[in-house]
């Protein structure tokens, strides 16, 4: 009896431990990539990330901003502070960025192919 006891306690915290990883790698996988806009600067300036990944820019600056790209393939609108803005990069590139509003700040994205492609 305290063998099944103790095999049944054992099964369970297993299956436990099976389902927190599990939810582990659905969280960094769905976590994305992230950009700071704050005293006029995009930070990281560049980041690299793969195609179909969403990159999100957080205005934690006292004033608007805008993302921008310099081919309109995204644009948001005015940022006020801790607004977000995000964008999922579909195919391989680089694409620069810049505000609209303060056009000195710029930043860029390097796209690559997603692994397997």
């Amino acid at each position: 009896m305290m063998k099944k006891m103790t095999i049944t306690i054992i099964r369970s915290m297993l299956a436990g431990m099976v389902v927190a990883a599990l939810a582990a790698v659905a969280i960094a996988q769905a976590a994305g990539f992230g950009v700071t806009i704050d005293n006029f600067t995009f930070t990281p300036q560049q980041i690299t990330v793969k195609a179909g990944d969403t990159v999100t820019w957080t205005n934690h600056d006292d004033i608007p901003h805008t993302v921008t790209s310099t081919t309109m393939a995204f644009r948001s609108k005015a940022l006020d502070t801790d607004d977000k803005f995000s964008f999922t990069f579909a195919t391989p590139g680089t694409y620069a960025y810049f505000c609209s509003l303060h056009p000195h700040m710029t930043g860029t994205i390097v796209v690559e192919a997603a692994a397997g492609k």
